[in-house]
């Protein structure tokens, strides 16, 4: 399992018309579902004269994945499947995307909802800038002073370790956060130095 993610570092937005319909798409980055719920109740209540407000998110991978959406009064499957289909297929994570249908009085029927709703998610994903990031562990380790040249070697030979905490004392403790996929690697050299102990 790769530590590796995509995601978004600025907000998209597009829009989309179809048969006199206005789709207006919205992406924004999100690490939690409580963010993600509050860009959308924010949507809902901006947006409160539109026909629907049409969501989805992903947040995490893998294994910790957590992924939602809302057809919002749409026909079963035409709305929020769509747009969480253009987040997974743009391989996104820790996003948000709204799209809001102001109804231009002519049905669109399945198939042209799920094009509608497909093509406004993909406008937004597209004017949004994309990045990559790294999933993170951390390493909690408690040394003796004497040890501390050869834990810090370690520490700031890193540029993937950051110190989140310190504590400097007889025992020394460092509170280490690092990629993923490094983890143990940087377990394994730690606990190599004379009275070091490490739990994450």
């Amino acid at each position: 399992m790769s530590d590796i993610f995509r995601t978004i570092s600025t907000d998209g937005k597009g829009q989309y018309t179809e048969q006199r319909s206005r789709f207006l798409s919205f992406a924004h980055h999100c690490t939690t579902i409580e963010q993600a719920k509050n860009i959308i109740a924010g949507y809902a209540r901006d947006y409160h004269d539109a026909r629907h407000v049409c969501w989805a998110y992903r947040i995490g991978s893998d294994d910790s994945e957590q992924c939602a959406s809302s057809d919002n009064g749409e026909p079963s499957g035409t709305a929020g499947r769509p747009i969480l289909g253009q987040i997974r297929s743009a391989d996104l994570t820790d996003i948000t995307i709204i799209v809001v249908r102001y109804f231009g009085g002519i049905k669109l029927g399945t198939s042209g909802l799920i094009t509608a709703y497909k093509e406004a998610a993909e406008l937004a994903i597209e004017s949004a800038e994309k990045i990559t990031g790294y999933r993170k562990g951390t390493i909690e380790i408690a040394y003796p002073y004497m040890a501390m040249n050869d834990v810090m070697k370690i520490v700031k030979g890193s540029r993937d370790i950051e110190i989140l905490e310190q504590t400097f004392d007889n025992t020394c403790k460092l509170l280490l956060s690092i990629r993923l996929d490094e983890v143990e690697a940087v377990r394994n050299r730690l606990i190599d130095i004379d009275g070091v102990t490490t739990q994450s």
